[in-house]
């Protein structure tokens, strides 16, 4: 077992009794010879099948389009490839000579598909137990911040919706700072509304994410909602 493998095993938190299976895991369909499509298809049941159980028993009075609401933010790409980039999974990726020069390291899309490969191939090496423990490990932080508060619609939709409900202009939001390094990134985001005298800020690990900050501390300044829905 090479050494980068040793320290991405340590990374996620699983030691591979056949090595092959993350190393097949981490091969994309434009590199040479077999790819990690079969492991993807197969951590995919999985991801979503131990995210719905959790849900299932962490929210016993939820109905089932909440739940689905709940599971789809745990479950989606963007969620995937923050896990990703936290383990620097760019790092390890077997790419096509296209890929690369396309920075395909960096692509959402890889990265999360890679995420759902190491865990069918975690299943396969070891049991659903688990496969189970490691999913629930990684998502611990994202299970955390789940309520049913906010599962109908996010909070750029609500912003939006309510400022067209009072004839006021669209929010409009702005990237004003990017640091941190390509597979670790954190940014900045604004957001102006036109009943505000002014602007609220958001941060994430994505614009998506922190435009939805900026919109949520922009629903608190308006007094439509309360900051302790995000507490």
């Amino acid at each position: 077992m090479s050494d980068p493998l040793q320290i991405l095993q340590r990374k996620i938190g699983y030691t591979f009794n056949d090595v092959n299976l993350l190393t097949l895991a981490l091969t994309h369909r434009s590199y040479a010879g077999r790819n990690n499509e079969r492991l993807e298809f197969l951590g995919d049941a999985i991801l979503n099948f131990v995210a719905g159980e959790a849900l299932f028993h962490h929210f016993p009075q939820a109905k089932e389009g909440q739940l689905s609401r709940l599971r789809s933010r745990l479950v989606k790409g963007e969620t995937l490839a923050i896990l990703a980039r936290g383990f620097g999974l760019g790092e390890y990726l077997r790419l096509g000579s296209g890929e690369l020069k396309s920075g395909g390291f960096r692509r959402e899309s890889i990265l999360a598909d890679t995420t759902e490969a190491i865990i069918g191939a975690i299943y396969l090496d070891s049991s659903m137990e688990v496969a189970r423990e490691r999913v629930l490990g990684w998502l611990e932080q994202q299970f955390s911040e789940l309520t049913l508060v906010d599962t109908n619609k996010d909070p750029k939709t609500r912003l939006q919706e309510f400022l067209q409900s009072r004839g006021s202009e669209l929010p409009h939001y702005e990237v004003v700072d990017i640091q941190g390094e390509p597979h670790c990134r954190t940014f900045s985001v604004e957001c102006q509304v036109s009943l505000l005298n002014e602007k609220t800020r958001g941060q994430g690990a994505s614009r998506r994410i922190a435009e939805q900050v900026a919109a949520s501390l922009a629903l608190v300044a308006l007094g439509v909602e309360s900051k302790n829905q995000y507490d």
